[in-house]
């Protein structure tokens, strides 16, 4: 990511520290990340798992543990009281039900996030991202009047002078593979609060189609017009158009002669939508290998609480980035 983004994002998060939980501490990536974003001042690290273990693994890899909040996931008590206040504001999940499903550190963490106990979570260092997705769908729940689990993330491109410089916010590339319009407009409405949480724009939102305004006519096009029709109706506040080919969401003078009549969008976005995983697979990569752009993320979203799904591949950069980006999205409730 950008510095001058990084050290924003950094500031951001120094100013209203969140309580981060990482069910994985069983690596030494995570404790190492967890050390630095507390001499950084960027959250306060919560690690569960078993405290022994843990306290060996910090010996060995020469990592400090003050200032970082270790639970102990086998604790009986603290699982028996978990697990009657689990039950209590989620009638589908007895207590004896939740006790067991506790016994799971992803799990566990998952419920700390629901209960108030921390204000985010950060995985995916040794679980699949359907794990994460799974446990925070199930147990945190949707964010309201979202049904659609997705994902965003910020394209860094050297060269591009756009709305915010060289960034931009994109999704999904990650979790819906073939999105039908109402997803589509989860996804939209979804990106949108992300933007605005954790970077502070006002998002203007493409999209994304290979027509624009009824250049072509297609099933799919029509997929992207009624999730259009879908935002419009659930946001009228938000700036959002389509259906756009690329260069008519982001060059103006393209936006000119192709898109007729006023748009708030064409030419000026900085939150671009694909259509589907394909494009979006493929789009990011493209700006990768290409342009030697680079992508941060995937930022699940769509939870009723922030949640980052770690690469498994993750270093303990990325690992510190990524809760830096979860802990500011977790600002402000």
């Amino acid at each position: 990511m950008s510095t001058d983004l990084m050290k924003t994002l950094e500031k951001k998060a120094n100013t209203d520290s969140q309580r981060v939980v990482f069910p994985e501490a069983h690596d030494a990536k995570i404790l190492q990340a967890a050390r630095r974003i507390v001499d950084m001042g960027i959250a306060d690290p919560i690690v569960t798992g078993d405290p022994r273990a843990i306290g060996e693994l910090a010996d060995q890899a020469g990592i400090c543990l003050d200032g970082i909040t270790v639970v102990d996931i086998n604790d009986e008590q603290k699982r028996e009281v978990y697990s009657e206040q689990y039950a209590q504001i989620n009638s589908l999940f007895p207590a004896k039900t939740v006790a067991h499903m506790l016994k799971n550190a992803l799990n566990f963490a998952a419920v700390m996030v629901k209960l108030g106990e921390a204000d985010c979570m950060v995985a995916g260092l040794s679980h699949t991202t359907g794990e994460v997705i799974m446990a925070s769908e199930m147990i945190i729940g949707l964010q309201e009047g979202i049904s659609t689990v997705s994902s965003m993330g910020i394209l860094d491109v050297p060269g591009y002078q756009g709305e915010q410089g060289s960034l931009m916010a994109i999704a999904d590339c990650a979790v819906v593979p073939a999105p039908d319009a109402n997803e589509l407009a989860d996804i939209a409405i979804a990106t949108a609060d992300t933007v605005t949480r954790l970077l502070g724009w006002e998002p203007r939102v493409a999209l994304l189609s290979f027509s624009t305004k009824a250049s072509a006519d297609h099933e799919h096009v029509d997929r992207v017009r009624q999730a259009l029709e879908q935002v419009k109706t659930r946001k009228p506040d938000l700036l959002v158009d389509g259906e756009f080919q690329l260069d008519a969401a982001i060059v103006p003078e393209v936006a000119a002669k192709k898109v007729k009549g006023q748009s708030p969008v064409a030419g000026r976005a900085n939150t671009l939508i694909f259509p589907d995983l394909n494009a979006g697979n493929i789009g990011v990569k493209l700006v990768q290998r290409f342009a030697r752009g680079v992508a941060y993320g995937p930022l699940l979203q769509g939870f009723a609480r922030p949640v980052c799904d770690l690469s498994r591949g993750a270093s303990v950069e990325e690992i510190v980035g990524a809760t830096t980006m979860v802990a500011v999205c977790a600002q402000g409730g």
